[in-house]
């Protein structure tokens, strides 16, 4: 029973996630320092950035250096 409200919850989220990226396909322009530049669809942009931020989170999670070591 648990499995089916868990795959629920996921097919709920997935088409929220696909609407909200159907309506805002719109392109953007990301500029970085010397002149350069990519244009990408807003949605898009938002993947990049919130799986670079939970990448760098689960390294900080994960990483148990002891200061000065």
């Amino acid at each position: 029973m648990m499995n089916l409200v868990a795959w629920l919850f996921r097919i709920v989220v997935f088409v929220i996630f696909a609407v909200f990226a159907s309506k805002n396909s719109q392109p953007v322009m990301l500029q970085y320092y010397i002149d350069q530049s990519i244009e990408l669809p807003f949605s898009v942009a938002l993947l990049i950035f919130f799986a670079l931020g939970a990448l760098i989170s689960m390294i900080f999670v994960r990483c148990r250096c002891k200061p000065g070591k």
